[in-house]
Formats: C-alpha cells, sequence, structure tokens
C-alpha cells in the first residue's frame, strides 16, 4: 500500500534529523489536489522537542527525499510547515494496473487475518412487523462483516430475536381478541405479518389505557415463559409466522445468517448467571427484584430480575454472550443496535466484565441513529408503522417509473430487475452514507435521484461504464495500457487520483466501522467518472492509444464501483 511505504520513508526521515523515539506519522489526502496526494504534520508534533519551527523542520524533512530515485513520488514539497507529496502518473497507473489484474479482490487486505469476529445485527423482534430500525440496523451490520470480511477477518453473521417478552404478550392478547381476522394458512406472509402487526398494536393501546387489559396482558407474559399450554397453539402460530416473513426481507437485502439466537433460551441462561452471582456481591436484591448497582461504575443501576421473576433485556443479554462464545470462539463481538439501548449496553459490559471478564473486553457495541420519514417519528404503538418492507416497496413503486422512462431497451422482467435493485440500493445507500449515530431524515425524491448522492446515481454509473465497454465489443484483458503519461487530461487524471486511496478507505471503514467513508468514496469516484465522461470521447477518441487507455480506465472504473457496492450490501445492475 502506497500510505504504508509513505509513513516508512518519512519515518527514516524524521529518525535522520535526530529524533530518537519512533513517531506515529499521520498522513492525510489535502482537500485541495494542489497541496499533493499526501501530506503530513509532524513538524509540528516535533517543533517543541527539536526545538525549531515546523516550517525549518519540514524543509529538512524534505532535504533527506532524492525524487529521482523514488519508484511513486514526483515531488515533495514543503508549506508553511506541512510536507505535502505528490505521486508521479506512472505510480498511479501502475494501481490501475493493479485494478484490472486483481479486479474483485482489489482493495482487501490481511490487516484482520486469523482474527475471528462474530458480528450481530438486525435483531427483529416475532410477533411485530419487520420495521424501518430494523432495516437500518441490517444495512449497517452487513456492511460492516463485508469490511470486516474483506481485511481478512474470520466472520460469523447472528440475528437474536425476542420471541418471549411483554411485546409477545401484547401481541398474543390482540390475536385473542382478532382471532376472527386470523389469517388462512394458505394466505400470504405478507397478510400474515400485517395481521400480527394489529394484533400487536391493539395489545398495546389496550395495555397503555385500559387496566383490566393490562392485568390480562401480565398474566400473558408469565405464561408464554412457562411454555403454558393455553396459549402454546397460537404462540407457535405467530411466532412461526413472524420467522418466515422475517426471512423473505433476509433475501430481500442480501443477507445470510450463520447463527439464530432467542430470547427465550438467552433469558432461562440469564437467570442462572444472575442468581450465581447474587452471593459474589455482582447483583443484590432489591424491593423483590435483583439488581446490578451500575453507580459503583459510574452508570445506572439496573434490575436484571424483575419483581415477578422475570429476566430482563439485560439479563437476556447476558446469558447471550457465553452462548455465543460455545459456539464461535470470537476474538471480537460486535453487536449493533439503535442508539436508544446505548445506557443499556453501557450496564450491561460492565456486569459482563465482572463475570466473564475475557467476553467483556471483547464486546463492542455499536449504535445507529433512528430513520424518520418527512412526517415524523415512525411507531408501531398505534398501528401507524411504516414497515421495512413497506419503505422498500414505496421506493420500488417509484423507480419503476424510472425503468420505465429509461433509454435502455429493457424486458419486463429486466424493467422489475431494475426498480427491484434500485429501491433496495437507494434505501441502503440513503441509511449508510451518514455516519453512525446520527438521525436520518428519509427522503424519497433524494434517494432515488441519478443527479446526486445516492444509490441509483452509483448504479446507473456503474451501467453506463459497463455499457461503453461492451460497445467497443474489446475484451478486458485485451486492453494494454500503452499510454504518455504525459497526454493525460486532467479529468483522466482525477479518476486515477481518487481511485488509488480504495484499498485505503477499505481498512480505515473496517478499523472505524464506518461505512460512510465507503459511500464518500464511491460519490467522489463516480463524480469524477461522469466528469471525465462529459469531457472525453471513449469510442470516438482521436487515436488508439488514448481509446483503448480510456476504455482501460471507464472498465477499472466499473470494477472499482462493483467492489465498492458489493461492501456496500448493493447489487450491481449491468443496464438501466
Amino acid at each position: 500500500m502506497i500510505r504504508g511505504e509513505l509513513e516508512n520513508i518519512v519515518g527514516r526521515a524524521v529518525g535522520e534529523l535526530g529524533v530518537k523515539e519512533r513517531q506515529n506519522i499521520s498522513l492525510e489526502h489535502p482537500e485541495n489536489p494542489d497541496h499533493g496526494d499526501y501530506a503530513t504534520s509532524v513538524a509540528f508534533v516535533l517543533a517543541k522537542q527539536l526545538r525549531k519551527s515546523p516550517e525549518e523542520i519540514a524543509q529538512q524533512i524534505v532535504s533527506k527525499f532524492d525524487i529521482r530515485n523514488s519508484d511513486f513520488l514526483n515531488e515533495v514539497k514543503a508549506a508553511g510547515g506541512f510536507v505535502n507529496f505528490f505521486l508521479s502518473k506512472e505510480c498511479l497507473l501502475q494501481e490501475l494496473e493493479r485494478v484490472v489484474k486483481e479486479k474483485e479482490k482489489y482493495g482487501a487486505s490481511d490487516l484482520l487475518a486469523g482474527k475471528r469476529v462474530m458480528i450481530e445485527f438486525t435483531d427483529p423482534n416475532p410477533f411485530k412487523e419487520f420495521h424501518i430500525g430494523h432495516l437500518y440496523s441490517n444495512a449497517v451490520g452487513e456492511s460492516i462483516a463485508r469490511l470486516l470480511g474483506a481485511n481478512g477477518a474470520q466472520l460469523k453473521r447472528a440475528n437474536y430475536q425476542g420471541d418471549v417478552g411483554l411485546h409477545v404478550a401484547k401481541a398474543i392478547w390482540g390475536m385473542k381478541q382478532l382471532s376472527h381476522k386470523m389469517p388462512k394458512e394458505s394466505d400470504s406472509l405478507s397478510v400474515k405479518a400485517r395481521w400480527l402487526g394489529m394484533c400487536y398494536a391493539a395489545g398495546a393501546l389496550a395495555y397503555e389505557e385500559d387496566e383490566r387489559a393490562r392485568q390480562e396482558i401480565g398474566e400473558l407474559n408469565k405464561k408464554i415463559f412457562a411454555k403454558d399450554k393455553e396459549i402454546k397453539e397460537l404462540y407457535k402460530k405467530g411466532r412461526k409466522w413472524s420467522l418466515e416473513r422475517f426471512e423473505e426481507s433476509y433475501r430481500r437485502l442480501g443477507t445470510k445468517f450463520d447463527y439464530y439466537y432467542f430470547e427465550r433460551d438467552a433469558g432461562e441462561r440469564g437467570l442462572d448467571i444472575v442468581r450465581q452471582n447474587i452471593p459474589k456481591g455482582i447483583f443484590q436484591e432489591s424491593e423483590g427484584a435483583v439488581i446490578f448497582l451500575g453507580e459503583k461504575y459510574g452508570l445506572h443501576n439496573r434490575v436484571f430480575i424483575n419483581s415477578q421473576g422475570l429476566p430482563t433485556y439485560e439479563a437476556k443479554e447476558l446469558g447471550l454472550a457465553p452462548t455465543k462464545y460455545k459456539d464461535f470462539k470470537y476474538d471480537r463481538s460486535i453487536i449493533v443496535t439503535g442508539n436508544e439501548i446505548v445506557e443499556y449496553f453501557k450496564v450491561l459490559i460492565a456486569a459482563l466484565k465482572q463475570i466473564y471478564p475475557e467476553l467483556g473486553e471483547k464486546t463492542v457495541h455499536l449504535s445507529h441513529g433512528m430513520v424518520r420519514l418527512p412526517e415524523g417519528k415512525i411507531s408501531s404503538r398505534k398501528g401507524n408503522v411504516i414497515t421495512g418492507e413497506g419503505l422498500l416497496d414505496e421506493v420500488k413503486e417509484r423507480a419503476h417509473k424510472l425503468a420505465a422512462g429509461s433509454e435502455a431497451v429493457l424486458s419486463a422482467r429486466e424493467k422489475e430487475e431494475v426498480a427491484e435493485k434500485v429501491a433496495v440500493a437507494a434505501v441502503k445507500y440513503s441509511l449508510l452514507r451518514v455516519a453512525l449515530g446520527k438521525d436520518i431524515i428519509f427522503d424519497f425524491e433524494k434517494s432515488l435521484s441519478l443527479e446526486g448522492d445516492s444509490g441509483p446515481y452509483l448504479l446507473y454509473t456503474y451501467a453506463r461504464c459497463k455499457s461503453i465497454v461492451r460497445k467497443s465489443k474489446i475484451k478486458n484483458q485485451k486492453l494494454k495500457l500503452q499510454i504518455n503519461p504525459q497526454n493525460l487530461s486532467k479529468e483522466e487524471l482525477d479518476i486515477l487520483r481518487t481511485a488509488y486511496k480504495f484499498p485505503e478507505v477499505v481498512r480505515q471503514a473496517a478499523e472505524k466501522y464506518a461505512p460512510n467513508l465507503l459511500c464518500s468514496f464511491t460519490f467522489d469516484l463516480a463524480q469524477k467518472y461522469n466528469a471525465f465522461y462529459n469531457a472525453h470521447r471513449v469510442l470516438e477518441a482521436d487515436t488508439k492509444e488514448q481509446k483503448e487507455f480510456r476504455l482501460l480506465l471507464t472498465a477499472s472504473t466499473a470494477q472499482l464501483l462493483q467492489n465498492c457496492l458489493h461492501l456496500l450490501g448493493i447489487q450491481i445492475l449491468e443496464k438501466m
């Protein structure tokens, strides 16, 4: 990787200035390309130690470079205390050749080779519909899983689903009240899921507004955990329908889980763990419940077993950790949830570290924000939930209009494929382009734009590249890089000065659990290619050398976009 080589060279140059301690060399990409491809501010860090100005130190570092013997540098400059590095055109062209040669493997690294990682995400609750928050968690978790895998990690995907708890009791209460509207077995899963959603909404509303219903739901909650025969059939039916419906969503989103975990099993294990650790002082009894004194660790006190003797969310999570580790001895356990349970997880991890110190240290909690539509927050309590499937279907309906207006000749089947993939890309990209933790207002128009920072724009750019290569009727492997570097146009150089950063971005996005970094790179690359496309002819280039290079540049851009979209969990389209 170019960055690694440059860091080593700068490190040696700093050592020659008399700095004995190894320095952490920070390299950045200047926003203004006139300031180079890389820049370092190490001179500012060393100024006090060397008792010299940053400007003088920067000049001394520059003097240590012999550009004539460099394989990849064209120029090194000192400017205002910074050291700016300009990559040679030959180096940039060599990276282009790597893209062509390595194809889908370009950008992969062994950063996490030998590391075993389990990542838990999506986590929908049976008896409730698959809502937009689950869609968000799925998009984030799947992309992070792919990024970690691209850096060499051995990955396992896990899904933890709430098949017990008050929400189930509310749903079963509603199922009893609305049994006359119960779907037939022959009805579609979407019909069954909608009915279960109605049942949950009815139960949730009754629980808040009707004291008698509240008591009945409380009793049902105990019966569910005790596996009472009275509700066995209703429970089995609702659970089965929910899980089958969820699988449809996972297939649509392109996720396949390795492990499925359920709260019923985790809850039983959690109860045992909490009770075993009361005598050790990790938990203590309080007013009929069992609590963890989080205040010892600067956190909130939390109930792990309630006054009815049932495990809370925290106790279930506590029971899940050793079960996961038994199934897959991980080096890192990542859990993706919404922001609303951040405080729960702080307490949970503190408790986990007291009981299973090794597992506590290996656990990483990532949280995402809330998705809002322009109308406001989405809620399932009163039945006005916008489901994950509902959002995808709404975007797909609008995407059909895009497919209908396409200049490409598409069959009915191809138009359906375009609409489906565009819809999933539009939604996923809208969620991933924002830094993890921030709330999102989903904008239908922006998410489907073919001109802005959107999933469909990236798909369209990829399809444009593939169309040009197809029209050339030249196979990629027959294209040869025979271009005088001095003849490269500004637009061609702009693509080259973006493309080489891809391996770095893949690494940084994995290290920081930040798919948004990859989104920014992908959009930037697409913009650079479209600027080139608008300024230059490819198939009608002036010379054969120029035509072949531009075709190679186009094919390489397509490959990079394909690699990017794969890591974002977005399927490509050859035609749009």
